[in-house]
């Protein structure tokens, strides 16, 4: 896998990117909607959010595996100045068939060597409870610093806890993520 920094928003990419949701979403993954969906019940978020990168709010980290998107991260901003010394990681995804190899990791990892090159001091991100994936994270050198209990409600009578997750990247140095064939 190799990656693009704010890679040019083609159609075609911005497609591929609702795709990428899309499947993400049906595949089980936690990403601001729960399955099942459609590309058009994902387009309007997928637009908003290429919409920050197109104004620089927002950074976009792409994953391509033989010109295909494989994987993909935002590097949201906080919109407010006081904040401006952190960012917050959103809608960390990886191609359902392309998951357990090693992808999320590795754009994890990217993403920490973007916030390092912004100058940035932390990274922060969301988790919806009850999937699991706090530990994926955790391993990655996030840690937990908070918990809202059942803030998020996937279907009557499931309300999950959000969970806050940090990196302070003043007390690491992170390796860069090693490039994945493809």
């Amino acid at each position: 896998m190799t990656f693009e920094i704010d890679p040019v928003l083609t159609d075609a990419l911005r497609e591929e990117v609702v795709g990428l949701w899309t499947d993400v979403v049906n595949g089980g993954g936690a990403v601001g909607f729960v399955a099942p969906v459609v590309a058009g019940d994902v387009r309007p978020t997928a637009q908003a959010a290429l919409a920050a990168v197109d104004g620089g709010t927002d950074r976009m980290i792409a994953g391509f595996e033989g010109g295909r998107l494989v994987a993909l991260l935002f590097v949201a901003g906080n919109g407010h100045r006081l904040k401006e010394h952190w960012r917050t990681l959103k809608r960390v995804m990886v191609a359902p068939d392309r998951q357990r190899s090693g992808y999320g990791g590795a754009i994890m990892r990217e993403a920490t060597a973007v916030a390092r090159t912004m100058g940035l001091d932390a990274l922060q991100l969301t988790v919806r409870g009850g999937t699991g994936t706090e530990g994926f994270y955790a391993r990655l050198g996030y840690r937990e610093v908070g918990r809202v209990p059942g803030a998020l409600r996937v279907a009557p009578g499931d309300d999950r806890d959000e969970i806050v997750m940090w990196l302070d990247l003043r007390d690491q140095q992170a390796p860069r993520a090693k490039q994945h064939g493809g």
